[in-house]
């Protein structure tokens, strides 16, 4: 594990596990690098060098006060210093949940050079049409209010379990995720929902150009993603969807066997090739 600086100097959580390409998977919005423990043993064991990380404002990265150190341009930034301490130069296997597969595009459409493939979970290119991103930018405001007056406690246990941990709560896995959520500064994660998941800028118009192998990946329970993995799929040049049975939004948790069969398959037989 590590701390890297951002380009502002705000410190970063890091870890690193393991030997060969680089995979960086990065959470959603109100998780932290825990949500993606169960897929560090078997895809190090598959050859990857697998990098989990904290968003600024989350988990154990720091948390900044300025409004002003909040934006996608940042994260996108960020990542590229998370990936540059893990893996120098070498190009990546690139992906998130929710927030995270959208963080992912946008890395992908300003760094093409630094991506090999995509991994974009239960996820969605943002929203193109004003209105539906009025909704949303509403819908995120909510969460962050909700946050800044009650904080973290009891959070993962509440109306918020299914998004946050999945829909098995009682796996040890679900229960490491919680505890990791319910430890953040609320406040921090509240700006970040407010000056960057909630105004991030749609990908839907740009998706055509990404020539780089992508699994769209959603879990069969997971409504309100599966037209937009449709949508994806059949923008991106290069890709393939897999629904997961039996899974929510927290498909790498809830069924990470199937989840983790799924990413090696693909990263075995791409649609196109992984440069």
């Amino acid at each position: 594990m590590a701390e890297v600086t951002a380009s502002d100097g705000v410190r970063l959580y890091a870890e690193a596990t393991g030997d060969g390409p680089p995979l960086v998977l990065s959470p959603g919005y109100c998780q932290t690098h825990e949500n993606f423990r169960p897929q560090v043993e078997p895809f190090v064991a598959a050859g990857y060098r697998v990098v989990l990380w904290d968003y600024r404002g989350h988990g154990k990265s720091e948390v900044p006060e300025d409004e002003a150190a909040y934006s996608m341009d940042q994260v996108v930034d960020d990542l590229g210093r998370v990936l540059s301490w893990a893996a120098a130069d070498e190009p990546a296997v690139v992906g998130g949940l929710s927030f995270g597969g959208l963080a992912s595009q946008h890395f992908a459409l300003n760094h093409p050079e630094r991506v090999r493939a995509l991994l974009l979970i239960a996820s969605g290119p943002g929203f193109k049409k004003p209105k539906a991103q009025a909704g949303w930018e509403a819908q995120v405001d909510r969460i962050a209010g909700w946050l800044e007056r009650m904080g973290f406690e009891g959070y993962t246990s509440g109306r918020a379990a299914p998004n946050s941990i999945g829909l098995a709560p009682d796996l040890p896995a679900a229960q490491a995720a919680g505890r990791a959520i319910e430890a953040q500064d609320a406040q921090g994660v509240a700006r970040f929902g407010r000056f960057v998941a909630g105004p991030a800028s749609s990908t839907l118009d740009r998706l055509a150009g990404i020539e780089i192998p992508a699994l769209v990946l959603v879990g069969s329970l997971d409504a309100a993603y599966q037209a937009a993995a449709e949508v994806m799929t059949a923008k991106l040049p290069k890709s393939k969807r897999v629904v997961i049975p039996g899974a929510g939004h927290c498909v790498n948790i809830e069924q990470a066997e199937a989840f983790n069969a799924a990413v090696l398959t693909f990263l075995a037989n791409p649609p196109g090739e992984i440069r």
